[in-house]
Formats: structure tokens, C-alpha cells, sequence
């Protein structure tokens, strides 16, 4: 993707017209008249992505121009931004339509347009009089506000990061390299959702019949009996998706089904192994080009960290942190697993894991998942999520209609954002339900960041949550098991991020902020999903109304601890995996399999199988190639956060307004540092080399983890 897409975020339009593009979801709705998806005009049918394309490109030009004149810094920065803010509509809008919408033709042409988009963005990333232009605005940095002062520094690092000071022939590859990357993450991508994998499990009664609807019947033909029609066996063919994935590991006692479902589930797709060596290549490739060691440190720079050392040690002192509990956990599983099978001397494989901890989980504190899953039907959680921002944030949200043409399909609902004085501050489009073709997982899309276009008007940030919440058969709703809940708190934070920041420029609007900082709203979200205080306020039981017992969740709390430095530990390895896939020290051809079978040997306690490629099923190395760190930067983050500011209410007024005014306003334009610093004070972060690590204390403590001393 370009770096300057990534990195524009405000408004200055000297040739005011852009609204031609797009109508406000508020007037859409309003309207009688169809408008197109997401409220752009263009996008009344598929074939509008081409004149979407056309419009952007042709009003993205006229600014191109008007930069190339050499104004002041001021109106340099403000127009690079619409610039981005102009192809941002378009690219985004794709990316969200090519994810979600259940009509190929949609799909076939949000392809198109990316593809396009791309090639311009291209012509922008080598445009030398962009990049003078930036410099001009940079040189200018005492005749500008301190945010567009930013803005110009990390615009000019980012056309740098994109070859534009490199020879010709240089700045050619990069570009080249970087078509070439977004291309294998989008086949990365597309081949999970193709290839999701199966398993065919007979009889029939090895899968309960809670999990039938995970499948579809099949037959074969019974050992020792004829092939008739009723002499067949029924079995059932069972996706390995991850959510199917799941749901096997946890429940079937069968241990050869679960084998059977594990390998299979972690096998595929084959066809990205080709795809990750590509990848890594072409990352290695593109950073030593720019005069990086590695991708990982190229990816690493801009950020809090600021260097793979710094990283690195972050990482092995984690794993250090967690080493002991997780030893601990091990043997408590494998020990219940003996006793429960009554084979003294049998050991715990991968895929007993998730089975024996959610038995102990249960047996311990003495609640199964379907009793939690009868207090979250899915829109009483939404209507929690209403019920904490008003209280955080004197914030309501408002369902509204779509407009004809507006939606993508008739699950999907649109919620504004609203302020008794402030007015209306957003909206928000809910995709909550699986359907086949959709994008597997639970994601935040932007769809149009915010911005400041005048003193009187402000552009308003939209976006969508995306998750893939089943819907039970004969039921209206879905019913949440809890750790969906928690995802959905968790993406909603990301929402609430963008929602809520008030910058001036789209580059620095919501998640556009340092990469080991933007999960952090999300991970203090899901906080709220555990707290008895929060989960009284909308958790009630489907049937009766009744509210959920403090002793369930009590319960609940009690399970998500026994093995929660196992969790850790994990976190910790994938995190270690992705800086050795993207480092320096494996930057030579290699056999991934072996390399991340060597690293889990390693770094977790568990037995491992040898010879699965799981990793050619994690996504996040492409958006978190390099920073999947972050996640970890995040939990301690989080975990300071909640025990400075919210653990003692959660439902704050006071905390909520300083959780918006020192953190979630500012997006992208202040330093990390500084505004963890100003939120919480000290003891949240500290110096390493150079770069910044979190403190760990407040996550031990959490965790009943002992610190190690550096």
C-alpha cells in the first residue's frame, strides 16, 4: 500500500468540490432519493467503482497541481491531505467492499479499482514535486501548528520509506516491490477464505448435535455392508475455519476427531507457503533497498519501540515473565488429563489442549459456555456498548436508516454518534452476522477518516465493525458466547477510536497513530466485557430478563485466569515468529515449517507437532508484519490504564472525559509517549536503547506474573 495513502489526514480545498462524491450518511438518510454504497454517489451500481476511481483521480490531480505551485506550508499540508483523503475514499470503500459484499459483480469491480488506485498511487509516491513541496512545508515548521509540523515530518519520512530519494532505478523497484506485496497479501487473504479446509467425520454421532449446523451430511459406505441406498453411513463433513476450528477443539471428546480436524485445520491453505516465502522476500528486499537491515526494523522506526533490539528484549523478557506459569499450567492440564482418561503415563497433545482447559474451566468454577451464551443475545450487548459510552462520555448512539443503495445487505444496521452539545460525531456501520464469501474474522474498516475542512465544519469519521457472529437456527438473534463478547467490545474500541478523535488532518484521524499504540484502545475494551459492574447494565437472560448473577461472573473471571499465562506465552511466540520471519538473521531462504517449529520448542511449554504450517493461516503477519509486538505493547498498556484510571469505576464520567480528552481525541497527532504519559502520569512506560518499552508491572500484578529485573 502507499505510504502516502497511510499517511494523509486533513482538508484544504482550494478547488472545493469533492462533496460531488459523497453525501453524509446523516443527509442520506434523510433523503427519499437512492444514494450508492456507504453514501457515495458513484457506487449506485458496481460499474460506479470505475467513475469512483475516475472522479478521485481526476480531483486528486487538480491538487497535485496546486501543490506544484508551492504555497505556504500551511496550505501544502492541507492540500497533501485532501490528496489522501481523496484517494483514501475510494481505496477504503474498495477494500471494505471486497471484504463483505455478497455480490460478485461488487466484488469484481472494488478489485478493479484497487488495482487502479494502486497504479496512481504509484505516480503519487514518485512525484518529486510532492515531495519538494513537503520538504518546502518542513523548512517552514516554526509558521506551523504543531500538528502540521508533524504531519510534514512524517509525510516527507514517508515518501523516503517509499524510494522517493533513491535513483531512479532504485525508487522504480521500490515501487514495484510494494505493487508486489500488496498483491501477495491480497492473495494471502483470498486463499484463506478459498481454501478453509474440511474434514469428514464418521459416524455422524461423533459430533454432538449442538455443532450439526457446522457441517452438511455425508455418506460412505459401511464397512462389511453392501452399497445400498440404506445401508450407507452417515457422517458429517465439517469446515476447519478457524471459528469451526474452535468449536471441534473445545467439544468433542474424541480425541481422534480432534487429531483429525487439528491437522487438517492447520494444513491449510498449502498454496500460501509460496505465498509467505514471496512476502518475506520482497519485505527483505524493499527495506535493504531503503537502507533498512531488515523489514522488521523498517517497520519497527517509526514507532514507540524504535528499533528490533528494543523489541527483541522486550520479547525475551516477556518470555522470561511468563516462562514459570506456564511450565505450572502445562503440567495441571496434562496431570487432569491423565486423571480424567485414566492413563497414567499418556501426554498432552495439541489438540487436547483446548478441550481438557475448558473441562477444567467448567468443573472448577461450575458453569458451562451455552448458560453464559443465554445472558449475551447479541443486540442486549449492543445496547451495553450504548450504555457505557453515555456513561463514559455523556454519548449516545442512534439507529438510523440506511438509504436505498446505501447498505450492502439487509443484516447490516447504521448507528450515528451523538453529542448533546457537541452534535452528531459519527456513524457507524454494524456487519455482525457470518455469511458465506464474507471476510472470516472480526475487523474495523475506515471508511472516511476525519478532518478539519473549515473552522465552522469538520469532515465526520465513518466506519464499519465486521464480525462473524452465527446466527442459531429458529432464533432471531445470535447469543454471544463470551469470548465474543469480547471481541466485540475489543473491535469496538478501534471504532471508538475513530470516532472519537477530533484531528485536524485525515492523516492523523483515529487508528492512524503508532502501530505499537493502536491496539491499545481495543485491549482496554475488552476490560469492560469482564467487569460486573459493566455486564449488569445489559446482560440479561434471553427468556426471563434476569440479570446475570455476580457469581457467574465471578466464575467467569476465575476461568479466564487458570490459564492465562499460556495465553500469554503464546502471544509472546507469535510475536517472536513474526520478528524472526521479518528480521535480519532470517533474512536468507529458508524453510518456514522448520523455522517456526524451532521457535515453538523454544518458547512454549506444550508438546508441538512437528511439520504444520499453521502459520500460513495468520494474517496478521500482513497488516502487523514486523509489529505484532504491538499487541503485547498494548495488554500492559491496558492493563496500566485500567488500574489508574477505571478500575475503581468503570463507569466514570470523570474517567471516561479523560480517557477522550487526553488519549482518544488526539488519533495519530501527538506523540504516544505523551499522551500515555498525560493520561495516566508515570510508571506506564520506559526508556530501553533508544526506544520505549511498556512497564510490566501492572500486567504482572494482573496476572500474578513476577517481573524480572533488567
Amino acid at each position: 500500500m502507499s505510504y502516502l495513502l497511510r499517511r494523509t489526514t486533513t482538508s484544504f480545498s482550494p478547488i472545493s468540490h469533492l462533496r460531488l462524491l459523497y453525501t453524509s450518511p446523516a443527509a442520506a438518510a434523510d433523503s427519499v432519493n437512492q444514494t450508492g454504497l456507504y453514501g457515495f454517489h458513484h457506487l449506485k451500481s458496481a460499474k460506479g467503482f470505475q467513475r469512483f476511481v475516475d472522479d478521485a483521480i481526476e480531483r486528486a490531480g487538480e491538487l497535485v497541481n496546486y501543490v506544484g505551485t508551492m504555497p505556504s506550508g500551511d496550505e501544502i499540508i492541507r492540500t497533501m491531505d485532501e490528496i489522501s483523503d481523496t484517494v483514501c475514499s475510494v481505496v477504503d470503500s474498495a477494500e471494505l467492499c471486497r471484504n463483505t459484499h455478497p455480490d460478485r459483480e461488487f466484488i469484481d469491480e472494488a478489485n478493479k479499482a484497487a488495482v487502479r488506485m494502486s497504479e496512481y498511487l504509484h505516480f503519487l509516491n514518485t512525484n518529486q514535486n510532492l515531495y519538494k513541496a513537503v520538504i518546502k512545508a518542513e523548512q517552514e515548521g516554526d509558521k506551523l501548528s504543531a500538528e502540521a509540523k508533524r504531519a510534514a515530518s512524517y509525510l516527507r519520512l514517508d515518501f523516503e520509506k517509499g524510494g522517493i530519494h533513491l535513483s531512479d532505478e532504485k525508487s522504480n523497484r521500490v515501487n514495484k516491490l510494494n505493487v508486489d506485496i500488496a498483491y501477495l497479501c491480497q492473495a494471502y487473504n483470498e486463499n484463506i477464505v478459498i481454501d478453509p479446509g474440511y474434514v469428514d467425520v464418521y459416524p455422524a454421532s461423533s459430533i454432538p448435535s449442538h455443532l450439526h449446523h457446522l457441517g452438511e451430511p455425508v455418506y460412505r459406505s459401511a464397512p462389511g455392508i453392501g452399497t445400498r441406498e440404506g445401508n450407507r453411513q452417515k457422517g458429517y463433513r465439517i469446515s476447519t475455519n478457524p471459528d469451526s476450528l474452535s468449536s471441534i477443539m473445545q467439544s468433542i471428546p474424541d480425541a481422534e476427531v480432534r487429531k483429525l480436524t487439528y491437522i487438517k485445520g492447520n494444513s491449510v491453505p498449502r498454496a500460501n507457503l509460496d505465498v509467505l516465502d514471496k512476502l518475506i522476500a520482497s519485505r527483505h528486499e524493499l527495506a535493504q533497498l531503503i537502507g533498512f537491515r531488515s523489514y522488521a526494523e523498517f517497520a519497527i522506526l517509526p514507532n514507540m519501540a524504535a528499533g528490533a533490539e528494543v523489541v527483541e528484549s522486550f520479547l525475551l523478557e516477556m518470555s522470561e515473565v511468563v516462562r514459570p506459569n506456564a511450565d505450572e499450567e502445562f503440567e495441571k492440564i496434562r496431570n487432569f488429563k491423565r486423571k480424567h482418561t485414566g492413563q497414567g503415563l499418556v501426554d498432552l497433545e495439541p489438540w487436547d489442549v483446548t478441550y481438557f482447559t475448558r473441562i477444567m474451566k467448567s468443573s472448577t468454577y461450575n458453569f458451562q459456555s451455552s448458560v453464559v451464551a443465554s445472558y449475551f443475545p447479541l443486540m442486549q450487548c449492543i445496547e451495553g456498548l450504548k450504555i457505557l459510552i453515555e456513561s463514559l462520555f455523556r454519548i449516545t448512539f442512534h439507529r438510523i436508516p440506511c438509504a436505498p443503495g446505501e447498505s450492502w445487505h439487509p443484516d447490516v444496521m447504521k448507528l450515528m454518534l451523538h453529542h448533546s452539545e457537541e452534535g452528531d460525531l459519527g456513524f457507524l456501520y454494524l456487519d455482525l452476522y457470518s455469511r458465506k464469501g464474507k471476510y472470516p474474522g472480526c475487523a474495523h474498516f475506515a471508511i472516511k477518516g476525519g478532518r478539519r475542512i473549515s473552522e465552522a465544519e469538520y469532515q465526520l469519521p465513518i466506519v464499519a465493525l465486521v464480525c462473524n457472529f452465527s446466527k442459531t437456527h429458529g432464533l432471531s438473534t445470535a447469543r454471544l458466547n463470551h469470548w465474543e463478547v469480547e471481541t466485540l467490545f475489543h473491535e469496538f474500541g478501534h471504532a471508538l477510536h475513530s470516532l472519537l478523535s477530533r484531528t485536524d488532518y485525515q492523516h492523523f484521524s483515529g487508528t492512524r497513530v503508532a502501530l505499537d499504540l493502536a491496539e491499545t484502545p481495543s485491549n482496554l475494551f475488552e476490560y469492560f466485557a469482564w467487569d460486573y459492574r459493566v455486564l449488569k447494565t445489559f446482560a440479561k437472560h434471553y427468556s426471563s430478563g434476569e440479570i446475570i448473577p455476580q457469581k457467574l461472573v465471578e466464575s467467569m473471571q476465575g476461568a479466564k485466569k487458570m490459564f492465562a499465562a499460556t495465553e500469554l506465552q503464546h502471544q509472546v511466540f507469535y510475536a517472536i515468529m513474526d520478528q524472526r520471519l521479518f528480521g535480519e538473521l532470517y533474512s536468507q531462504p529458508r524453510d518456514t515449517i522448520s523455522m517456526v517449529s524451532d521457535l515453538r520448542r523454544q518458547f512454549t511449554s506444550g508438546k508441538h507437532m512437528e511439520g504444520l504450517p499453521w502459520h500460513i493461516r495468520f494474517p496478521h503477519l500482513l497488516n502487523y508484519g514486523g509489529g505484532y509486538y504491538s499487541y503485547l505493547y498494548a495488554k500492559c498498556f491496558s492493563a496500566t490504564i485500567w488500574k489508574k484510571l477505571l478500575q475503581e469505576d468503570p463507569l466514570s464520567p470523570d474517567a471516561g472525559t479523560a480517557l477522550r480528552t487526553k488519549f482518544l481525541q488526539h488519533g495519530g497527532a501527538q506523540d504516544p509517549v505523551d499522551i500515555l504519559h498525560d493520561l495516566v502520569g508515570d510508571g506506564i512506560v520506559k526508556r530501553r536503547n533508544g526506544g520505549v518499552v511498556p512497564d510490566v508491572t501492572a500486567l504482572c500484578e494482573e496476572l500474578e506474573l513476577r517481573p524480572v529485573k533488567l
